[in-house]
C-alpha cells in the first residue's frame, strides 16, 4: 500500500527566521496581501507591525482582516473573502496561531473556488489550489502553518469542520521562536498539550508510517523535556526554540498519518460551547489513549520511552499506564483542568449529540479502533469525571 506524505515546499524555522521571509515573499511576485489575524494581535499588541513593516521594505501592498476569533466561524471566512475582493489582493498572509491559519485556508479556498466554505468539509473536496498562502506562525501548537488541515466553525449546526485537502497546503510557512516569547502561560500549555496530542494521536494512527513515527516520536520527547519550562519562563530562548521545532514535527506527523477520537471529540466541544481547542485535547486525550491501549498496546512501549520512562522489563500495558500517567502529570504540571467538569456550559445531557457529531468528524478515521456511539459517550463520561 501506497502513503502520501504532505508539506509545504518552503519553510523556515528557528529564531530570526521571520527576516528571511521577506526575501522569500519578494522572490513569489506578488503584489498585495490580505493579513488574516486577530485583533489582539493587531490592535492591542501592535504585533502585526512585523508583518507590515516587512512588505513595505520590499515594496508589496497589504490589506488586514483581524476580525478571527478563537475557533473561526464561517461569517469570519465569508468577511476576510469580501474584503480581500475588495482590496484586490493576490495572496494571503496568515499571522498568530491555529485560528488566523485556519481563517485564512478558508478565505484562500472561496477565493479560488467560490461558494460556501461548508461546501468543502470533509476530505479532498476542492477541486483547485486555494491562493496562495504565507502562514507565519506565533503559537507552538497547532502546526496549521505547515498541515493541509482546516478547522472552521459551522455556527447554525453548532459544529467545527474538518476541511482536509492537500490543496491547502501553504506555499511557505515561517516559525520562528522569537514571535513566540510573548505567549501567556496558559496559551503556551494548552498549545503544547495540542502538539503533544498530534504527535501521540500520529503514532497510534491506522495510518502512520516510519517516516510519520520518526516524526511523532522527537515532537513527545521534546514536549516531555521542553513544555513545562517554557509554561514556567516564556522567555527562555531554548525551550521556546524546542517547542517550536516539537510542534512543527508534530505537524509534519499528522499532517500524513492524520489524528484520532481525541479530535474528533474536541471538535464537538469546541463547536458546541467554544471552549479552548488545546485544553480539550489535553483533558481528553488520556482518556482515548487508554481505548485505544487496549487495541495497540504495543504501540505505547516508544511512547512511554519518548517521555522519558525506562520502559525495561515492562510490558506493553505496563507501557501505555506509564505513558498515561505521564500524560496526566505533565498536564498538571502546566496546570490544565483536570477535567470537562471544570466548565460550567458543559452538560453531560449533550455527550449524545456530542457523540454523534464527532462520529462524523474525518479525523476519526485514523483512529486504532473504531468506537460505538456508546462508547463515545462513555470517553465523554470519563473526561468529564476526571
Amino acid at each position: 500500500m501506497a502513503y502520501y506524505f504532505f508539506m509545504p515546499a518552503v519553510n523556515i524555522l528557528g529564531a530570526g527566521g521571520l527576516a528571511d521571509a521577506g526575501t522569500e515573499i519578494q522572490g513569489l511576485g506578488f503584489k498585495k496581501a490580505l493579513i488574516v489575524t486577530d485583533a489582539p494581535l493587531h490592535q492591542e499588541l501592535k504585533a502585526t507591525s512585523v508583518v507590515m513593516d516587512l512588505l513595505d521594505d520590499i515594496g508589496v501592498a497589504y490589506a488586514v482582516y483581524d476580525g478571527v476569533e478563537p475557533n473561526p466561524t464561517t461569517a469570519q471566512v465569508d468577511e476576510g473573502t469580501a474584503l480581500l475582493k475588495r482590496e484586490n489582493c493576490d495572496f494571503i498572509i496568515s499571522f498568530g496561531g491555529g485560528s488566523p491559519h485556519d481563517a485564512a485556508k478558508a478565505i484562500g479556498i472561496l477565493a479560488t473556488h467560490g461558494g460556501d466554505i461548508r461546501d468543502f468539509e470533509g476530505l479532498n473536496q476542492l477541486t483547485k489550489p486555494m491562493m496562495p498562502l504565507v502562514a507565519i506562525n506565533t503559537t507552538a501548537g497547532t502546526a496549521s502553518e505547515m498541515t493541509r488541515f482546516a478547522i472552521i466553525t459551522d455556527e447554525a449546526r453548532h459544529v467545527k469542520m474538518a476541511i482536509v485537502d492537500w490543496r491547502t497546503t501553504p506555499t511557505l510557512s515561517v516559525d520562528d521562536p522569537d514571535l513566540m516569547t510573548a505567549m501567556p502561560p496558559a496559551l503556551t500549555a494548552a498549545t503544547g498539550m495540542d502538539a503533544l496530542t498530534h504527535a501521540i494521536e500520529a503514532y497510534v494512527s491506522t495510518a502512520a508510517t516510519p517516516v510519520t513515527d520518526s516524526a511523532a516520536l522527537h515532537a513527545i520527547k521534546l514536549i516531555s523535556g521542553y513544555l513545562a519550562r517554557a509554561v514556567r519562563d516564556g522567555q527562555e530562548s531554548e525551550a521556546r526554540e524546542m517547542m517550536t521545532y516539537a510542534e512543527f514535527l508534530a505537524g509534519m506527523a499528522f499532517n500524513s498519518a492524520s489524528l484520532g477520537y481525541v479530535h474528533a471529540m474536541a471538535h464537538q466541544l469546541g463547536g458546541f460551547y467554544d471552549l479552548p481547542h488545546g485544553v480539550c485535547n489535553a483533558i481528553l486525550l488520556p482518556h482515548v489513549q487508554a481505548y485505544n491501549a487496549k487495541a495497540v498496546p504495543e504501540r505505547f512501549v516508544e511512547i512511554a520511552a519518548a517521555m522519558g520512562i525506562d520502559t525495561r522489563d515492562m510490558s506493553p500495558t505496563e507501557c501505555a499506564d506509564a505513558a498515561l500517567q505521564a500524560i496526566r502529570d505533565l498536564s498538571a504540571e502546566v496546570n490544565i483542568p483536570p477535567d470537562l467538569a471544570a466548565f460550567d456550559m458543559v452538560k453531560p445531557d449533550d455527550f449524545s449529540i456530542l457523540a454523534d457529531n464527532a462520529m462524523k468528524d474525518a479525523c476519526g478515521a485514523t483512529n486504532p479502533k473504531q468506537p460505538t456511539k456508546d462508547e463515545v459517550i462513555s470517553l465523554f463520561q470519563a473526561a468529564y469525571q476526571g
